[in-house]
């Protein structure tokens, strides 16, 4: 028999635990007629396979092509082994430290199959909220330790019925081993409740809960990650009523429609952005609005796009089956905290917002709030990171020493990393409270528990009144390293794509702190993971009132035009200084003139901002920005006309924003519209750091451009930048797997603090 069999010893590495990936190894060599066996180990799962050489080729075609939805191959190696004359295939127990090395998979989307289930009548898991197999459900939020098994999950505390139990134990049953299994009879359960928690009683608590939506009710909805606050989107009423109770002035709401035909009904979805819908991620995707629309206009006031989602639970698609063209669906909280996850705490925090309660008994032990995505520049986008991607890995070029990287503060995550791994946590949120600072620090234990690891070092920012910074100050047993703001940023994206050696860095936000204490953002940076040189900088000019001037945008419109014109701001007739009015201008002036709380920054957000302010779009914001953001979708139309712009030579070199506000305050004055401006100085910024490159490569040598800050969500300067680039014979690199925002700034810091350890 060896003479005409082979046998092989196939090493799969990746997210191949808990995922139904022994069952499906193990269904594939039965359909293929060979024998061996499969099992867990501590660094993937290992598979002796015996049997004719054409089949075993078959074989590992299928096991790469074929492999679960949740599977996540990194790597695949092969070597021949002795025969052993096994008389079947079989599943083994875990080998050494496996289940302590198990990579658990993110909460996904329910699957078509148990869909099909759930809308069957004749199925004893119709209608059943909490259906779940291998290939879908929850899985991070519900996890409280290693191993990953029912025990050390929230479905400990239910005990599955007979039929569950037969499910789990038999590998040809795609529920095998599935710790979420339960049916009606033995798993969790919903009911509806009033907002003084008393049960609203009724045979089917979705439909009457569907009900109340339809009345213009507000609905806590407890989901996978945390509760959601729904009202029909297509009621004005309900919508408006909901930003009041939920202290949201103006930020959008993010919306949930059943299929994607309902989503056309009102946005534009390219073939990309539709894949991204379907995706078992299931990401919050903004589309641009169709002009009309059936949403309320309070859904995304003053804004071109629209947050679309489509449903990722039973729950979800019960609901929306209820006649339901679009929901609002926002995270459970009021502005600025995190969402809620425990009945008590949503019956409690959410009680002044939702007038009823869609709860149920399966506890969540991690939030997660929605990830969101969007395309640009050819490319699916980060802007939020969360629920369906993490915890996922960054598989890095080189094994590094575990560290822990504390974020920064704003859209904060932290990450682990784990040899060639690097963990970034969900998102977090910003940490300028103290029920964020304590989510905060709960994500560091969880992680670490699930992991199994204990950091060499703490990474964290260099400003020293980030909380994130603090904690990381008092873990006085542990090793730290602060790491600048922007290095971080260019860090992390060239992690992302595992580029070593020297790059130039084009790191653009609205505040990161630098070494000489002022508030850097508009920054050109020569760097590798050891350190970086600054190369150029936007020129520094006040910020008035420092933080009240991120809120206020004015106060940055009165710096720069003071920066631009001297003593001849007086004798300007802008609309932005006649509605701040003259005294308050003064006041300004004079406070950046003599340095009164007014920090220096050469931030590229901070003049987004400052040009809003001075094409009249916003001189206020009601969320971080807004006005940036507005100023972007105002680039209405194709021209290649562009503003003066200027840089002093010098190490570094300093661009002058002067040029670029005294172009915008000449077309204003000649009556010219704000898409018009708009577009001319997007098209001055993509000029302008393209030709700088350039420059800076004659000094440098270097060819390889990386993009990173929150400034590149900006699809409008990313889509212009990377082609301006790359015909100058750049290699341009943009974040793919982290946001370009301060989301992904964790996983430079872990880098950079992993090669500190080297050195």
């Amino acid at each position: 028999m060896e003479h005409h069999h082979e046998a092989r010893r196939l090493q799969v590495n990746g997210i191949v635990q808990g995922v139904g990936f022994r069952p499906f190894v193990y269904q594939l060599a039965l359909r293929h007629g060979l024998k061996g066996e499969v099992a867990n180990t501590s660094s993937g799962v290992s598979i002796h396979i015996e049997g004719p050489a054409d089949r075993l080729r078959s074989f590992e075609a299928d096991l790469l092509g074929k492999s679960p939805p949740l599977a996540h191959i990194v790597e695949v190696t092969c070597r021949p082994e002795a025969f052993q004359h096994f008389s079947d295939f079989r599943i083994t127990a875990s080998r050494g430290e496996a289940a302590m090395a198990t990579l658990i998979s993110p909460d996904v989307a329910v699957c078509e199959d148990c869909l099909h289930e759930m809308f069957d009548p004749a199925d004893r898991r119709h209608r059943y909220a909490f259906i779940n197999c291998t290939n879908c459900g929850p899985r991070y939020t519900i996890i409280d330790d290693i191993p990953y098994d029912r025990p050390k999950t929230s479905m400990r505390r239910f005990t599955m019925c007979a039929a569950c139990q037969a499910e789990y134990d038999d590998p040809l049953n795609r529920r095998f081993h599935a710790q979420p299994n339960a049916c009606p009879v033995c798993g969790p359960r919903i009911s509806l409740r009033d907002a003084d928690r008393g049960e609203i009683e009724s045979a089917d608590p979705i439909a009457a809960a569907a009900d109340l939506i339809r009345q213009g009710k507000i609905l806590a909805v407890k989901g996978l990650g945390g509760f959601h606050l729904a009202v029909d989107a297509l009621n004005a009423a309900a919508v408006a009523r909901l930003r009041q109770r939920k202290l949201r002035e103006e930020k959008p709401f993010a919306v949930m429609s059943p299929g994607l035909d309902a989503v056309r009904a009102y946005a534009v979805v390219a073939p990309e952005e539709a894949k991204l819908l379907l995706s078992i991620q299931r990401p919050i995707v903004l589309l641009r609005k169709l002009q009309p629309n059936p949403l309320a206009a309070e859904v995304a006031p003053r804004n071109f796009y629209v947050g679309a989602m489509l449903p990722y639970t039973p729950l979800h698609h019960l609901l929306l089956n209820e006649g339901f063209s679009a929901l609002v669906m926002t995270s459970g909280n009021l502005s600025e905290e995190p969402i809620a996850i425990d009945n008590d705490d949503a019956f409690e925090r959410l009680a002044g917002i939702a007038d009823c309660f869609l709860v149920h008994n399966r506890d969540i032990y991690l939030r997660s709030d929605d990830s969101v995505v969007r395309r640009a520049a050819g490319e699916t986008r980060f802007l939020r990171r969360s629920r369906g991607y993490v915890p996922v890995p960054v598989f890095l070029k080189h094994p590094l020493a575990p560290i822990l990287a504390c974020g920064a503060e704003l859209k904060s995550t932290v990450c682990i990393t784990k040899g060639d791994k690097a963990f970034v946590s969900q998102h977090i949120g910003d940490i300028e409270n103290l029920s964020t600072y304590e989510f905060f620090q709960k994500t560091i234990a969880h992680m670490q528990r699930i992991l199994d690891i204990r950091p060499a070092m703490i990474a964290c920012d260099m400003h020293p009144d980030y909380l994130s910074t603090r904690w990381a100050d008092e873990q006085m047993e542990i090793p730290k390293v602060r790491v600048q703001h922007h290095h971080a940023h260019i860090v992390s994206c060239m992690a992302e794509y595992k580029l070593e050696g020297a790059v130039m860095g084009i790191a653009c936000d609205g505040t990161g702190y630098g070494p000489d204490g002022t508030l850097w953002g508009g920054e050109v940076l020569v760097a590798d993971d050891a350190g970086f040189e600054r190369a150029a900088h936007l020129a520094y000019v006040p910020m008035p009132g420092s933080a009240a001037a991120i809120k206020e945008p004015w106060r940055m419109a009165v710096s720069y035009l003071r920066d631009a014109f001297g003593d001849g701001i007086w004798e300007l007739d802008l609309p932005a200084l006649r509605q701040s009015g003259a005294d308050k201008v003064r006041l300004m002036v004079e406070m950046a003139d003599k340095r009164i709380n007014s920090p220096l920054t050469s931030s590229l957000g901070r003049l987004f901002d400052g040009v809003a302010a001075i094409c009249g779009l916003r001189s206020r914001v009601s969320f971080e920005g807004q006005a940036a953001m507005e100023l972007e979708m105002a680039a209405v139309g194709e021209s290649h006309a562009a503003y003066d712009f200027a840089w002093e030579e010098g190490t570094p070199f300093r661009i002058l924003p002067a040029p670029i506000v005294r172009g915008v305050v000449a077309d204003i004055g000649r009556g010219a519209a704000v898409s018009a401006i708009s577009v001319k100085f997007h098209n001055t910024l993509i000029r302008m750091f393209s030709d700088l490159c350039d420059r800076i490569r004659a000094q440098c040598g270097l060819s390889r451009v990386v993009l990173s800050g929150g400034v590149f969500q900006n699809a409008r300067l990313l889509t212009g930048l990377v082609p301006a680039l790359e015909t100058k014979g750049f290699e341009v690199f943009s974040h793919r797997q982290v946001p370009t925002n301060d989301g992904g700034i964790a996983l430079g810091q872990a880098v950079v603090a992993a090669k500190s350890i080297k050195a």
